[in-house]
């Protein structure tokens, strides 16, 4: 049986890996142990920040809503609560979006949204049992 010497790909995975590792600090970029090392933990961090992102976002978004709706004289949460009340149901991202391209348009739903009567909440009394 013929030994099959593997040199051609074990160099091709080191230099794959050391590729990827380019960049980092020291012998995290130059030594194939601790260039694995690092880039577990690099893969572990960009996994949990692609989810991290999203809540970021959606923070901007409400902070951008929430000056928005300021400037038309109207608090983010009695916003939120008027277009809820109005049956509009665009999310954070188009109305924050609205509000920087298309002021006059986000002003217009934000009127809608003042406008919004709010909606009869069944409220039960309770009533207290006598011992």
């Amino acid at each position: 049986m013929v030994r099959i010497k593997t040199n051609v790909y074990s160099h091709k995975r080191k230099k794959r890996v050391l590729k990827e590792a380019k960049g980092q600090f020291g012998d995290r970029s130059k030594r194939y142990k601790e260039a694995i090392k690092s880039l577990i933990g690099s893969r572990q961090y960009s996994y949990f920040d692609r989810k991290k992102n999203k809540n970021h976002f959606r923070a901007l978004w409400i902070v951008r809503l929430n000056a928005a709706c300021r400037e038309s004289g109207i608090t983010y949460s009695r916003f939120i609560n008027g277009l809820k009340n109005a049956n509009i149901t665009l999310d954070r991202k188009v109305l924050s979006d609205l509000a920087i391209t298309q002021p006059e348009v986000f002003n217009q739903i934000v009127e809608q949204a003042k406008a919004a009567k709010p909606k009869a909440v069944a409220t039960e009394k309770k009533t207290a049992k006598k011992a």
